[in-house]
Parts: structure tokens; C-alpha cells; sequence
């Protein structure tokens, strides 16, 4: 009972204890460190409420109560955030910014709060090396910007931002590289992708050096935005990865805090929108409104530095050579200058000093096109002139015009048209050197300000112009660039040249990787317009403080760009003169006319030749198509109409190959590169016809806003339009994206060399072992193609061979393949080899291809019929002869004749036999009567033989003889001379008294 009570007193007076706890508690008011405010979401009638939230939920009492916020549409200006306790807009302070109704990403020293990173694996495998599959494929943050994987895997990077009102996004970027695949697309929060037109969803490729602005409208609402990227590696060489900076959203509700500066910047006012870099030799920390100046007699600090650096001694990567422009007495030397601005220490332990100019020599001359008038620079010859830059100008003769171009061989100085640049995409510290510097005889790469930085050459062509003997030809080739070069190279560098025509899109028309001796490199231009080549050179894409490749360099030697708009001429070309009498003016000649040497005139090219461009003016420069080919009308090319013949062994086979249609198209694969990625390889090919026929494959990543008409056309940037092209094919299941990819587009041949049953033409040879024997009745028929165009593992050019073979047992349009070796149509890279089997491809039908039946005889009529030889192995031609109807003798005719004849013949042969018989026993009787009587006595000479005449009586004939027998031919002569009137037969006397005795 005790204990009872000292329980409950104890419970009471632990409940006493908490309720006076609680009701301290609640007298504890809350402050404005307690709490902050927000905004509920907005109702159907666009207004919303401004609550308070605890920082520790029931830490105190006396919360504000909710009042009404502003309109869910509000923003302030920027420079200005939301200042929620008083619902107004307030001025930032200094060292901060604020974009109004925006929020901008510009710091990636990590991955932003809010975005992620996605990489879709195509195949599952957890006992898969890493290294072969996506799950290590991710955008890396690398400070100033955000860096997309260099593999072939589809990343995206995810970003999901709610806007009160409609707003937009906008981004700088990098896109370098065709070979990679970058989209930017809205879904909404349903996962459904916003309307977006092609040309806001795949990103254009910018130049080396360009940073692009890329801005897309947002709705309100939420909208997740997408970057998603994706290689298309053939080749074990990475992609350049995709660079991304500045992201800036507009249309969030309010910003209710600004953004403090990031280190490297500062804002010096209140009320800033950005942040400005603070200068050279400065430097700051997070959030500063003013820099703080470095000890520049020890340290250094370049634009928009967070800290101050060591000054090193000064080393051969701090300096440079240059060589001077010619000075008034037309010399020139090679001096040494420091890299601006210097950050190297002179004159301590370790430094390297500056090496000496060295010696005056001559100016090189001026290059062709140009003169040098008694003055320290080269002026371009006047119009209508030429000069090989050592002679004056001088005007062309009668009957030629000038040759205009460039012709840069000598680099004193950078000629006008052409300018150099550097670039580092991590900072801006080379960003007002030169990317190439002069060197004489040659022009090469600068020193740069890091191993990583793009060191940028530019030509820049307004457009071309045609000789005037030329200008009405219907060409492909306006004008051909052609330069020499060489990379030296310890590091894994690499030399791009890069073509932008019309400023729409810069594309990488070739590269080079490592050390390459000295070589010429071509490309030609086939259309008329504004075009900038350039060259860029990189020592390596790995970012580094310290200099290693300092001494890796890219030389070019020689520069030429013919037909130049605005060229000069270094020498004059024939033209064609007018007819009229006493005028030296030079006229256009027709499409497929060249110039005739002796007479200035136009003369066209003979039947079924084609007009090699920039040939020397004569007839030499119209050559021969190959066999079985044609020219067109303007002799531009030669071409196959379809129809083949050839003979063999007395037998001619023709062949009409329009059956088969225009051209045809092959998609084989898949193929699948080290990480899985499937790909097809999609040829086209046109077989027969000209330039209206021709086969055109093209990209639909890097020029989406081409029309599909002009896409047929082939009138696409990235649209190739040639006898057989390539593309390779992404399926869009797997890599995430929405439809098939098709890019890297190239031309496989531009040129046909002629149509033929042999193996070999002009150095190509077809292979026919690589495909399953067939039966020799038909010879296959082997089309030979080639692209002029040299690549840097085809120095020749590709070449391409397409087998035509008979199979009655393919339709008509028949089939397409590939040799089984060689998956991708080609073992080597450059010799492509394709398998057309058809019956289309069969030769037309001939006599030689059917035989006659003849049906039986009934009723005396008989029926001819015809029918193909099997297996038939012909297509169109004849067709087969009707039915006829011949009238005939039937079976019972014959057989009554040859039972007549039978009876006929057996009549004789008894009565033969019968004669024969009888005449047999004839003589018998008398061979007997000799026999006898050769025993007897006789007074008579014994006569080894006798005759008896037919007539006599066989019972007078007493003598004894010897009977022989009559040989058959005896028999016949007997016979015979039955006739004659001498009836008689020989018989030999046996006596041994007498002698042989005949009668005759």
C-alpha cells in the first residue's frame, strides 16, 4: 500500500515537471532567426500566400501569421532580389549579382547542385570491364567549364527547373567534332518532349577558338532540359568531348538571395548584374567587391585569377623566334622576344637569358602575283597583269588571261587575307598571341601559352571566279586548294584542316595525328561561295601548368588557292578568242569545248570523251571515256546507259542493265564498335545515267535545318551526290535518341572507268573469289569507279568495283551485298567491292535461248512448240516463237508401207534360197559322177580336171573327175555368164597321170 502511494506521488510530480516545461515553452517567442519566409504554390487564381517556416519546428511560438504574397508573375529587375520580410525588390550589395528572374551557372569546379549526369548503357553485364561498357561515361566539371565524355556512350546531362511564367534557356558551347552527336531537348514533367524545331535541337559545329550562343524558349511550368551527346567511333581514336559554360535560365517566379561572386571576380557596385574578372596581377577570394594586387616582383596572376603564382626562372618555352618584316635596304633576321606578358624571373639561378638576333640576310622575293617596287613590302600586281614576284608586272599577251589565286611560298610576312590566333578553351592567357608565326621559306606553329592551346590559321576566300573561257561550263570544280606540310611531333598532337562555307557550319575536311613527313594535301570546291579554311594545331588535349611539348611544331610550305575572286595571277592561260575580225577580246567557250592552240578558237571535245579540268589547253585535254561508257552533253563525265555487249567464242551477248533500275541501296551490318554502340554502314549507288541520276547520301545531325527537297537534291552542307556514297546509321533504339542517326557521309567514287567482264581495269582489280561460285554461262559484268579525292589513308583515293551477276532466281531490282571478309564492303579502307546478283542482270534473251518440241501426229496434223532453255539465264530480248501447226503422215500409212516392204522382201529372200538351193544340189550330183569315175580304168589320158558343158547329158559323162567346190564369187560369175551364151563350169581332174587341165 506503501509503495503504491510513493508511485503515484512520483508520477504526479514528474507531470507536474513537464507541464511547467511546456508552458515555458510556450511563453518563448519566436525571432527572426527562427524562422524564414516562403511562398505557398499559386492557387487557380494566380495568387499565393507568404508563410513562415521554422528553422526547428516547435523551437517557439508566435510565428508570423501568413499574409498575402504578390503575384505569382512578380520578379524583380536584375541586379535586384526579392527581400522577403518586406516584399520588396532590394539592390544586390557589392560582391554580389543577381539576374532578376533568372539563375546562371558559370562556376564547374563541381557538378551544380540540381544537375546529374545519365549514361545509357546498351547491355547489361556486371562481369563486363568497366572500360567496355558506359557506367564510367559522364560530363566532368573542369573549372570554367563543363567537359562531355570522349567516348562513344550517350551521356546527358539533367537539369529540372519550375518557371512561374514563360522564360528561356540559353548556353555557350564547343562543338568541335562530326564524329559526335549533340542534342539539346525540354521534356515536360510527363517525360513528353516539348515541339522543337531541328534546328534548336541539334547543335551546329562551331570553329577551334569559338565559343557558340545557343538560346531555346521554356514554358511555364516544369521543364526538364536535356544535353545529351554520343559518339559514332569507326576508328579507335576518342572524339573532341563537348564543351559547355554560361548556363543561364530566365523565368523562375523571384530570386530571394543573390549570388556572390565567384573567385577570380568581383562586383564593385551594388545592384550588379555579373561579376567582372579581376584584371592582371590580381586576384580574390569568394564573393569580393574589389581585387587584391600580387607582389609582382615574385608572383603573377593572370586574368581573372583566385590566387598569385611563383614567378619561375625564365626557360626556353618563355620565349619565341620571329623574323623581321624587310626594312628599307631589303633585309630581314631572325630575333628572340619574351612571351607577353613575361612571368618568368631574369637573372636568378636557373634562368635562361634571351638568345641573340642573329644576322641580316636578303628578303625572300615576293611571292607570285606580287611586285616589289624598290620597297621594303610586296604590292599585288594591277589587274589584268602578272608577275612571278621577282619580275615586274607585266600584261598578258594576246589570246590568254590572267590566272588568278594565291600563291604563298614565301612568308616574310602574314599575307593580308590570312590572320592567326590562339585559343585555350580553360582560360585566356594566349588569347592575344600569334597562333603562327612567319619563318621564310615556311610558316609554323607559335609557342602558345599552354601544351592544350589551339594555335588557329586562317585564309578567308570571298568566293570564285571561272577563266572566262571556262565560265559556261557546268562543272563541279571551281576551284582546288592546295598546301604542303609536316608535323613534328613527340606527343600525341594533331593538325586539322577545317572548311566554313557561307559562316553556317565549320566541318573537319581532314586530320593528322603524330609526326607526318612532308606531304601535299588537296581538297577541291565544288560549289561557288564564300569559304574560310582553317588550320588549327594542338600539342595535346590534356591541360597542363607545365610545358613539356614546347618544341612539337606544324610547318606549312606552300599555299595556293586557284580561281580566287580577288587572287592575283602569277602567269596567264590561253583563252578563246572572239571571231569577229580585228578583236583580241576573249570569250566563254561552251560546256566540253577546249581551246584550240593554233587557232584561239573553241573546238569540242570528240564523241564520248570527257574534259579534264585544268588541263593544258589542246586536244589532250579531252580524254577518252572507258569502255562501255558515254560522255554527256557538256563532256563534264562519263557514264553507263545501261546497255553492255560482248562477244565470245562467235556468240554476242547483250546486256540491259535498265532493268535493274536507276541505282540501288545496301544497309548491312549491324556492326558494333568496342563499347557496344550498333551501327549500319548504308550504301547508295547509281549505276546507270549522268548527273541527274547520280546516288546522294547525307547527314541528318549536323545540318538538320536542310529542307528534305533540298536533302534529295543533294544541296545539303553535309550532302554528298556521287556515283556510290556512304553513311553510317544509327538505329535510335539503344542509344536513347529519338530517331535513326545517319552521318559521316563520304564519297566512295565520283568517276567511272568503264564497264567490262575482265577482272583488272586501270589498276583495280574486281574479286570475284570473295563471293560463292556460280556457274560461267554468263560472264559477270564488273563496273569500275574511282574518287579522285585523296584521304590520309587513301592516298590514291578510294575505288570501288560493282559486280553484276545473272541469278534467274532474284527479282528484277535483285540484291545487294557485300564480300563475307569484308563486312563493311572493304578489307583495306580504300577498295570497296560490291555484289549486285539479279535476273535483271541477265543478257537479253536470243534464239540461242530456246529450243523446239515436236508434239506427236494425230489426225495428220503435228504441233511445234518452243520453250527455254534451262535454267533460263536471259532477261527481255525475243520472246518465244508461237505455236505452228504442220500437217503430217500418221502411223498407219508407215505401217502399211512397212509391211509391204517386209513382205516383199521376205518373197525374195525364199526365192533366192529356193534357186540357190537347187543349183547346190545340181552340182552335187555332178561332183559325185567325178568322184566315181576317178577309180575306174580310162583308155584316155587321165585330165586333172574337165568341163562340161550344161547342155551335155550327165549320163555320157563316163571320166573320172574332181569336183571343186565354186567359191561365191564363182557362183555370181557363173551366174553371169549365163547371159553370154558360155554355159560352163570348172571342175579339177584328180589323175595322177595328167596334168591340170582347163577349159576356157
Amino acid at each position: 500500500m506503501r509503495s503504491s502511494a510513493w508511485f503515484v506521488a512520483n508520477y504526479a510530480l514528474i507531470l507536474c515537471t513537464l507541464r511547467l516545461i511546456d508552458g515555458a515553452k510556450e511563453h518563448r517567442l519566436c525571432s527572426e532567426m527562427n524562422y524564414y519566409y516562403e511562398y505557398t504554390e499559386c492557387d487557380s487564381t494566380g495568387s499565393r500566400w507568404r508563410v513562415a517556416i521554422p528553422q526547428s519546428p516547435g523551437a517557439c511560438t508566435g510565428l508570423p501569421e501568413p499574409v498575402r504574397g504578390t503575384e505569382c508573375t512578380f520578379s524583380c529587375l536584375a541586379g535586384e532580389f526579392l527581400e522577403m520580410s518586406a516584399q520588396e525588390c532590394t539592390p544586390c550589395a557589392a560582391g554580389s549579382y543577381s539576374l532578376g528572374s533568372g539563375i546562371r551557372f558559370d562556376q564547374w569546379d563541381s557538378m551544380p547542385a540540381g544537375f546529374s549526369s545519365l549514361a545509357t548503357s546498351l547491355e547489361y553485364n556486371p562481369h563486363r570491364d568497366d572500360r567496355l561498357t558506359c557506367n564510367s561515361s559522364t560530363w566532368v566539371p573542369q573549372g570554367n567549364y563543363l567537359e562531355s565524355n570522349r567516348d562513344e556512350c550517350t551521356v546527358s546531362l539533367i537539369y529540372a527547373v519550375h518557371l512561374k511564367k514563360q522564360g528561356s534557356v540559353s548556353f555557350e558551347y564547343q562543338y568541335l567534332d562530326n564524329n559526335l552527336l549533340f542534342e539539346f531537348f525540354i521534356q515536360n514533367d510527363q517525360c513528353q518532349e516539348m515541339d522543337q524545331s531541328a534546328d534548336t535541337k541539334w547543335l551546329k559545329l562551331t570553329n577551334h577558338g569559338e565559343w557558340a550562343t545557343h538560346t531555346v524558349n521554356l514554358k511555364s511550368g516544369t521543364n526538364i532540359l536535356y544535353w545529351r551527346t554520343g559518339g559514332v567511333l569507326m576508328r579507335a581514336k576518342g572524339v573532341k568531348p563537348v564543351l559547355l559554360k554560361n548556363v543561364q535560365i530566365k523565368g523562375v517566379a523571384y530570386t530571394s538571395e543573390c549570388f556572390p561572386c565567384k573567385p577570380g571576380t568581383f562586383s564593385r557596385v551594388p545592384g550588379s548584374t555579373a561579376c567582372d574578372p579581376c584584371p592582371r596581377d590580381t586576384y580574390t577570394g569568394h564573393g569580393a567587391s574589389s581585387c587584391t594586387p600580387c607582389n609582382t616582383t615574385t608572383h603573377y596572376a593572370a586574368e581573372g585569377s583566385a590566387v598569385c603564382k611563383d614567378r619561375p626562372p625564365c626557360s626556353r618555352k618563355d620565349y619565341f623566334q620571329i623574323h623581321t618584316a624587310c626594312d628599307h635596304e631589303g633585309k630581314t633576321q631572325v630575333i628572340y622576344k619574351w612571351i607577353e606578358p613575361i612571368i618568368c624571373l631574369e637573372g636568378v639561378t636557373g634562368a635562361e637569358s634571351l638568345p641573340p638576333s642573329g644576322e641580316r640576310e636578303p628578303c625572300p622575293p615576293c611571292n607570285p602575283g606580287f611586285y616589289n617596287n624598290d620597297t621594303a613590302t610586296c604590292s599585288p600586281c594591277p589587274p589584268g597583269t602578272y608577275s612571278d614576284g621577282i619580275k615586274p608586272c607585266d600584261r598578258c599577251p594576246a589570246g590568254t588571261e590572267p590566272s588568278l589565286g594565291y600563291e604563298y611560298k614565301w612568308w616574310n610576312i602574314l599575307p593580308a587575307n590570312m590572320k592567326t590566333s590562339c585559343f585555350n578553351v580553360g582560360n585566356s592567357k594566349c588569347d592575344g598571341m600569334n597562333g603562327w608565326e612567319v619563318a621564310g621559306d615556311h610558316i609554323q606553329s607559335g609557342a602558345g601559352s599552354s601544351d592544350n592551346d589551339y594555335l588557329i590559321l586562317n585564309i578567308h576566300v570571298p568566293g570564285f571566279k571561272l577563266p572566262t573561257s571556262m565560265s559556261s561550263h557546268s562543272g563541279t570544280e571551281f576551284g582546288r586548294i592546295t598546301f604542303e606540310f609536316e608535323t613534328v611531333c613527340v606527343a600525341g598532337c594533331e593538325f586539322y584542316f577545317m572548311m566554313d562555307v557561307n559562316r553556317k557550319s565549320t566541318t573537319v575536311v581532314e586530320s593528322w595525328e603524330r609526326t607526318k613527313t612532308r606531304q601535299t594535301y588537296t581538297h577541291v570546291m565544288t560549289q561557288n561561295a564564300s569559304v574560310s579554311y582553317t588550320w588549327a594545331f594542338q600539342r595535346t588535349n590534356q591541360p597542363s601548368d607545365v610545358r613539356r611539348y614546347v618544341n612539337d611544331v606544324v610547318r606549312i610550305y606552300s599555299i595556293s588557292v586557284t580561281n580566287a575572286v580577288d587572287g592575283v595571277a602569277s602567269r596567264c592561260r590561253a583563252c578563246a578568242l572572239s571571231t569577229e575580225p580585228a578583236t583580241s577580246t576573249c570569250v566563254p567557250c561552251p560546256p566540253g569545248h577546249y581551246i584550240d592552240a593554233l587557232t584561239s578558237q573553241c573546238t569540242e571535245c570528240p564523241r564520248n570523251t570527257y574534259l579534264v579540268p585544268h588541263a593544258t589547253p589542246g586536244p589532250d585535254a579531252c580524254k577518252p571515256c572507258g569502255p562501255a561508257s558515254k560522255s554527256d552533253k557538256d563532256h563534264s563525265l562519263c557514264y553507263s546507259d545501261c546497255h553492255f555487249t560482248h562477244t565470245e567464242s562467235n556468240a554476242t551477248l547483250t546486256y540491259d542493265f535498265s532493268l535493274l533500275g536507276s541505282g540501288g541501296s545496301l544497309m548491312n551490318g549491324p556492326s558494333f564498335t568496342s563499347k557496344g554502340t550498333k551501327y549500319f554502314h548504308h550504301f547508295k549507288i547509281s549505276l546507270c545515267g549522268g548527273k541527274g541520276q547520280l546516288a546522294v547520301c547525307t547527314d541528318n545531325v549536323t545540318d538538320l535545318s536542310v529542307t528534305d527537297s533540298q536533302r534529295e537534291k543533294g544541296e545539303g552542307i553535309n550532302a554528298v551526290k556521287t556515283f556510290i556514297c556512304q553513311s553510317t546509321i544509327i538505329p535510335a533504339t539503344g542509344r536513347g535518341f529519338h530517331t535513326a542517326l545517319a552521318s559521316q557521309s563520304i564519297n566512295l567514287a565520283d568517276t567511272l572507268l568503264g564497264v567490262t567482264v575482265d577482272s583488272t581495269l586501270d589498276g583495280i582489280r574486281a574479286r570475284p573469289e570473295m563471293y560463292h561460285q556460280t556457274t560461267k554461262k554468263v560472264p559477270d559484268v564488273n563496273f569500275y569507279y574511282r574518287s579522285l579525292d585523296p584521304t590520309s589513308s587513301c592516298e590514291s583515293g578510294r575505288s570501288a568495283v560493282v559486280t553484276l551477276r545473272c541469278n534467274a532466281e532474284k527479282s528484277t531490282k535483285g540484291e545487294l551485298s557485300v564480300p563475307s571478309q569484308c563486312p563493311a564492303g572493304t578489307c583495306d579502307g580504300c577498295t570497296f567491292n560490291f555484289l549486285w546478283e539479279s535476273s535483271g542482270a541477265c543478257p537479253t534473251c536470243t534464239e540461242r535461248d530456246y529450243h523446239q518440241i515436236e508434239g506427236a501426229c494425230k489426225g495428220g496434223h503435228q504441233d511445234l512448240l518452243y520453250v527455254w532453255t534451262e535454267p533460263k539465264l536471259c532477261m527481255g530480248g525475243l520472246t518465244l516463237p508461237e505455236k505452228k501447226t504442220l500437217p503430217c503422215e500418221g502411223m498407219e500409212f508407215w505401217v502399211r508401207l512397212g509391211a509391204g516392204l517386209g513382205a516383199f522382201t521376205a518373197v525374195l529372200l525364199v526365192s533366192l534360197t529356193c534357186y540357190f538351193w537347187k543349183k547346190n544340189k545340181r552340182l552335187e550330183y555332178k561332183y559325185s559322177r567325178l568322184v566315181i569315175s576317178a577309180n575306174k580304168e580310162c583308155e584316155m589320158p587321165g585330165a586333172d580336171s574337165c568341163a562340161m558343158m550344161e547342155g551335155e547329158n550327165e549320163g555320157d559323162m563316163d571320166d573320172e573327175i574332181v569336183y571343186t567346190k565354186p567359191s561365191l564369187l564363182g557362183k555370181l560369175k557363173a551366174i553371169a555368164s549365163k547371159g553370154s551364151g558360155e554355159h560352163y563350169e570348172h571342175v579339177q581332174l584328180n589323175s595322177s597321170h595328167s596334168k591340170a587341165l582347163v577349159w576356157s
